[in-house]
């Protein structure tokens, strides 16, 4: 599949201000599965310098920084061309033994996932989320591909949707408990549910296709699991579904504030208020066939 899409921010200060650097992470990644074929981005006011980077969790970032002249408004427009090639998302064989849990990942591998593992320093992982990974893992033997789809489908299918626009995503025990969530607290329920019984599991931002009738998009959620043998693969637990090449993905971390789409600061802090503005088009072309393979 073929994405072009247009994703306009722009905050309204109440008075003027004077910007600090600022994050932009709205840059689709390109990987095995998602080409980036284009990408512009348009700041006003211009930035004095302005740079593409590779955060830790090696995703591609955009640095801003600005001179520090009063401001009202500050507008950034990305347009982005990506081809999705994932058509099926069960296109690999897992390794005979990492297909039961718990897995007994080899120390190297261990050590290179340890941030995506339930981390002591973290908050502890609510009971109601720990019962139902334990749950699910012995309904379904410990099969590590069957737990995976029983979970997104018990999270699609007990929890009802709300679209809370802003806010942190809730901790997994607070979506469980009232039945209700966003796309990111229902990642977050995902994540710490693999984490429960020791898979390694990250956050993922990004666009997925939906409906293209629909005025109004908004960036969207899901999780991203590591299987060996199969790399990292994304489950949606909002749409109930393994993600294909329907999702486009941003970035992906361990920690859901560092997939925020953009960060940054003015000098003014908290005493000024803004007001956040935002519109998404994404264009479909399934005429696309994947990119050739690189010889």
């Amino acid at each position: 599949m073929r994405y072009r899409i247009r994703h306009l921010t722009r905050y309204h200060y109440q008075q003027s201000v004077t910007l600090r650097p600022h994050t932009l992470r709205l840059r689709p990644r390109s990987d095995g599965a998602q080409q980036l074929i284009h990408f512009d981005l348009a700041v006003n006011p211009s930035p004095t310098r302005q740079a593409t980077l590779t955060d830790t969790d090696g995703n591609s970032t955009v640095g801003l920084w600005f001179t520090p002249t009063p401001v009202d408004q500050l507008e950034m427009i990305t347009t982005a061309t990506v081809n999705t090639s994932r058509t099926n998302p069960f296109d690999y064989l897992a390794e005979p033994w990492a297909a039961t849990l718990p897995i007994d990942y080899p120390a190297t591998m261990s050590a290179v996932l340890t941030p995506y593992f339930a981390q002591p320093h973290a908050p502890v992982i609510a009971p109601g989320v720990v019962d139902l990974a334990q749950s699910l893992a012995h309904q379904t033997e410990g099969n590590v591909g069957l737990f995976l789809t029983a979970l997104t489908t018990h999270i699609y299918t007990t929890c009802d949707y709300t679209n809370r626009l802003t806010g942190n995503p809730w901790p997994g025990g607070v979506t469980l408990a009232k039945k209700l969530g966003s796309c990111r607290d229902f990642a977050v329920v995902f994540i710490e549910a693999c984490r429960a019984v020791g898979l390694a599991a990250r956050f993922v931002s990004g666009y997925e296709e939906g409906d293209s009738t629909m005025p109004e998009r908004d960036l969207h959620a899901w999780a991203e699991v590591y299987v060996p043998g199969g790399g990292w693969r994304g489950f949606d637990p909002t749409h109930g579904l393994a993600v294909s090449d329907r999702h486009i993905v941003l970035v992906a971390s361990p920690f859901p504030a560092q997939t925020l789409p953009i960060s940054g600061t003015t000098h003014e802090g908290n005493r000024v208020s803004s007001r956040l503005e935002t519109q998404i088009q994404i264009e479909v072309d399934d005429t696309v066939g994947p990119p050739p393979a690189q010889p």
